[in-house]
């Protein structure tokens, strides 16, 4: 075999994973898939009274050119189970339903350069235990980065929308115009360590709605993290017997999609 012929072979040989290699690169670098993917946190306790709570999230984002594409899913369930005594004396196992919501978002924004965009966003939510158990809203808006560094950022979008809602006190459903206004921030605390914010604001003659979820977010490797959250919710016009202010703090592991 000729010098030519010997140096050649492994060349051919190695080719293919070399190309395999590079192509795979190319694709993860070009995915147009992204965004914190899916959180999930569940609790159990068992003994004289039985709990379960579960909270779940799915976080997709999708770019197309100068279209970016957006799905926000949350639901929380929570469930008990105790014993009740009669008074012959008699015991009843009773189950009731303590938590039970389930919200869904998505959006589209159009890039109009670096970190400014016009968007579209929609909103549902369903909550069997708050006055109002049905929000739906739909707003436009500006979006702009207001804030960046190196290890801090925080991005605004505000515009008008519309909002329908039913009230369980009355049975009554409304209509309304209503200013919104989303807040996001994040802050780079240690090179596997974010801090998070997010806030919405939606405002309008009848009821101001706003919901802020906080986290800390410690990465475990390149797909899995944990997260602790804290989510607080606020209804200004609410039933006499239903508060104001709603709280949930989770524990959740977070798989990222990369």
């Amino acid at each position: 075999m000729s010098l030519r012929v010997s140096l050649l072979v492994p060349l051919l040989l190695c080719a293919p994973a070399v190309y395999a290699q590079d192509v795979a690169e190319l694709a993860a670098m070009t995915s147009p898939w992204s965004g914190s993917g899916g959180e999930l946190g569940f609790a159990s306790a068992r003994g004289n009274s039985n709990t379960e709570s579960f909270n779940g999230r799915l976080r997709l984002r999708y770019t197309d050119d100068d279209w970016v594409h957006s799905m926000d899913l949350f639901g929380l369930r929570s469930r008990s189970e105790y014993t009740d005594t009669n008074d012959d004396g008699t015991t009843i196992r009773r189950r009731n339903t303590t938590a039970n919501r389930y919200t869904g978002s998505a959006g589209s924004a159009l890039q109009l350069g670096e970190h400014r965009q016009i968007t579209a966003t929609v909103r549902y939510e369903r909550d069997d235990f708050a006055t109002y158990d049905r929000q739906s809203s739909f707003g436009l808006g500006y979006g702009t980065r207001i804030i960046e560094s190196e290890r801090f950022y925080m991005d605004a979008q505000i515009g008008p929308g519309v909002r329908r809602t039913h009230n369980t006190e009355d049975d009554a459903t409304r209509t309304g115009l209503i200013g919104r206004g989303l807040f996001d921030l994040k802050y780079t605390l240690t090179p596997n360590t974010d801090l998070v914010n997010t806030l919405l604001v939606e405002s309008g003659s009848y009821n101001t709605f706003a919901q802020n979820d906080f986290g800390v977010s410690v990465s475990m490797n390149e797909h899995l993290a944990l997260k602790a959250g804290w989510q607080a919710r606020h209804n200004s016009d609410v039933a006499e017997d239903k508060r104001k202010t709603d709280t949930l703090t989770t524990m959740n592991v977070v798989y990222k999609f990369k």
